[in-house]
């Protein structure tokens, strides 16, 4: 794979106007960091990639995103991850280069991360208990979804259930496209009351 990919300049290139010197400034220092990294778009986002995603940014109407694939497993000596948010990236809203960690903890944390894939090391999957499981519902379907205000206010009050069924969904389609198209699919019928199955219950 090449170490750039034409398709994150058009991405780049079509963010807001604050977005795009965050944007530059992160693809910058990921490709000083290594030459090992090199770039692709997955799931309409940028990711930055050695032996498997290393990291990933996203720009939306009023902030920008940076996240780190295994963010749980990284040594965060400064704090500077927030693992808890799961509205954007590993970081929270970015709107500028100031809110991001320096580079020499961005530094850190890419290098980590490229020793992980090395050593192939992966997330511990949580093991299913008689409990309900805290619901994942990956945060590119809920920065989408900010900008679908009347989705989003269905999908919060949905049951576990209904939820679920919509975030697997999402998470299991196999191809850049049919993410975005489940997703627009989701907001669409969310926006109407409407849960995932819907059309199969009387």
């Amino acid at each position: 794979m090449e170490q750039y990919d034409s398709r994150v300049d058009a991405y780049i290139a079509k963010a807001a106007p604050f977005a795009r010197p965050v944007l530059e400034y992160i693809r910058q220092i990921v490709h000083e960091i290594s030459p090992l990294l090199t770039e692709s778009i997955k799931w309409g986002f940028p990711f930055f990639e050695y032996k498997g995603p290393v990291c990933q940014m996203a720009a939306f109407k009023q902030h920008c995103a940076l996240g780190f694939w295994k963010a749980a497993l990284l040594n965060d000596p400064h704090q500077a991850l927030r693992l808890g948010d799961a509205k954007a990236g590993s970081f929270g809203d970015i709107v500028s280069i100031a809110d991001l960690p320096s580079k020499e903890i961005l530094t850190d944390f890419i290098l980590q991360a490229i020793a992980l894939n090395e050593k192939e090391i992966k997330v511990e999957k949580k093991k299913a208990s008689a409990e309900k499981a805290e619901l994942v519902v990956p945060d590119y379907f809920i920065d989408f979804l900010a900008d679908h205000p009347k989705a989003k206010e269905v999908f919060d009050k949905f049951s576990y259930s209904n939820k679920k069924e919509y975030a697997e969904w999402i998470i299991d389609a196999k191809t850049d496209a049919t993410r975005q198209k489940r997703m627009e699919t989701a907001a669409e019928w969310m926006s109407e009351g409407k849960s995932r199955n819907w059309k199969y219950k009387t």
